[in-house]
């Protein structure tokens, strides 16, 4: 029987590499890698080998005869896609294999999250390149250690891929608590590195612009997630929990992720890498309701099929959704039809209850020295009131400007062509600096995809350092 891919898919495509008979898909290659939610074994061409399943970095593919009762409905998953695939899968001539860069060049790469660390792999597999890492944080990884849940250990292994070579490592530095535009500038970097690489991410939140969303146990959602992930800026955010419910404004799988931590029984989250502080404030919290809010109707919603399936095999959750929010949604994908069997389950008197709400807009947070709850309008404009003592706004990220690197204030990203950074005034690239990952192109995609786009950018290095427009690094010899 075929292989499945499962829920902890982080579209690194490893796997895709490694399949002899390409039977994953989308692969980096075809338009709907970017925007798929996982990735798909075709049943039909699965040869059964296992070497997706070797490749994986996050444990997610199984052989289709040793899948739990969780992992189940991926069997029906993987085969969907490829009933609903248009076109067959076309496969392409493998490119050129690029000559290996032996000359001496010193990168420097700001952020040790995935886009960054992707970005390192592929630099030192060139023998003369070395790289110099750097991190204000005072761990590594990014926004695997500090934004994925810790109850997704899997998800968090990916980084256990970047365990480099001894020979690698000899070419690699890893510099934490040193953060760019204060304790170095970038005008520094560039005085000493060929080239440098910005990978700093994208998880400020955008705000909530709605009256009384400054009040006391008004949270964003990356405040949140750093406080039970022990973020060094929110470890101090000892946010309310002793008000019977809670709301989430936005409907993604961080919401997803901060509704299940909430409504989770503590002991089980006892042996994960929560904080310490977290585990302790949710063992004496009070919440005993989550209320998702999503502006748009079910079938817009922004969370993936595996992470509201996961949310259904929680056995101490009730997920509530209202039969007549999804009458005018055709149930046409996995996505509508998973929406469909939980709005007519019956509910099990489970310990919480998260109960999803489309359609709603809110428009105040009500209080007056802390949140008491917010008013929603629905889409026939009608006005509602939700009590709560906490509302968590999950309404998205952005990136945030460094000292001296070109900036885009409107898309709150580096201005770049294909990850070279360009000058905002000429439009031109701005010789030896590049960019990578969210700072790049935006918080869209998941972990696997910073694979893709560290590829782009690390291609166009590698071509201007072809081109003779990178300077070898001050007083680096070649390597052995």
């Amino acid at each position: 029987m075929a292989y499945v891919i499962t829920q902890n898919c982080c579209n690194d495509a490893s796997c895709v590499a490694a399949c002899p008979v390409g039977c994953i898909h989308p692969s980096p290659d075809e338009p709907g890698f970017a925007t798929a939610e996982m990735l798909f074994i075709d049943p039909d061409t699965c040869i059964d080998c296992g070497a997706c399943a070797d490749a994986c970095p996050v444990d997610a593919i199984r052989p289709g005869t040793r899948l739990s009762v969780a992992h189940e409905r991926y069997q029906e998953i993987n085969a969907d896609y490829y009933r609903r695939r248009p076109s067959p899968p076309t496969f392409k001539r493998a490119a050129t294999p690029r000559p290996l860069v032996t000359q001496p060049l010193r990168v420097a790469i700001v952020g040790s999250g995935p886009a960054g660390l992707y970005s390192a792999e592929a630099l030192l597999h060139h023998s003369g390149v070395r790289v110099d890492m750097f991190d204000r944080l005072p761990a590594p990884h990014g926004l695997v250690r500090y934004g994925v849940a810790p109850d997704h250990p899997a998800t968090k292994a990916v980084v256990d891929q970047f365990d480099f070579s001894p020979e690698k490592r000899q070419r690699f530095d890893l510099h934490l608590g040193t953060e760019i535009g204060t304790d170095l500038s970038h005008t520094e970097l560039q005085q000493r590195y060929s080239a440098v690489i910005y990978a700093t991410g994208a998880f400020h939140p955008r705000l909530l612009d709605i009256p009384g969303a400054q009040l006391p146990g008004s949270v964003p959602a990356a405040a949140f997630v750093g406080w039970y992930n022990d973020h060094p800026d929110h470890r101090d955010l000892n946010p309310d929990l002793s008000c019977n419910r809670a709301v989430i404004v936005g409907n993604g799988n961080v919401a997803l992720d901060m509704a299940r931590i909430l409504s989770t029984d503590p002991g089980d989250l006892r042996n994960t890498r929560i904080a310490k502080h977290a585990l302790s404030a949710l063992h004496d919290s009070m919440i005993r309701e989550v209320v998702i809010i999503g502006r748009r109707g079910p079938q817009d919603a922004a969370f993936t099929v595996p992470e509201l399936l996961a949310l259904t095999h929680i056995p101490e959750i009730d997920v509530v959704v209202d039969p007549a929010d999804l009458l005018n949604s055709p149930a046409s994908n996995p996505k509508m039809q998973l929406l469909n069997e939980i709005a007519h389950s019956p509910a099990s008197g489970a310990r919480t209850r998260i109960v999803f709400q489309f359609n709603a807009t809110p428009t105040v947070i009500r209080g007056g020295q802390r949140v008491s709850g917010l008013q929603l309008q629905t889409t026939d404009g009608a006005l509602h009131e939700v009590e709560a003592g906490l509302v968590l706004h999950s309404i998205g990220f952005q990136g945030r400007a460094i000292p001296g690197v070109p900036f885009d204030d409107h898309r709150h990203t580096i201005p770049h062509r294909q990850g070279r950074v360009l000058d905002t005034v000429t439009g031109q690239p701005l010789p030896g600096v590049y960019t990578v990952g969210w700072i790049k192109r935006g918080p869209t995609g998941v972990i696997g995809t910073n694979r893709t786009c560290a590829d782009e950018t690390v291609s166009a290095l590698l071509d201007d350092v072809a081109a003779g427009k990178l300077a070898a690094a001050p007083g680096l010899q070649p390597a052995n």
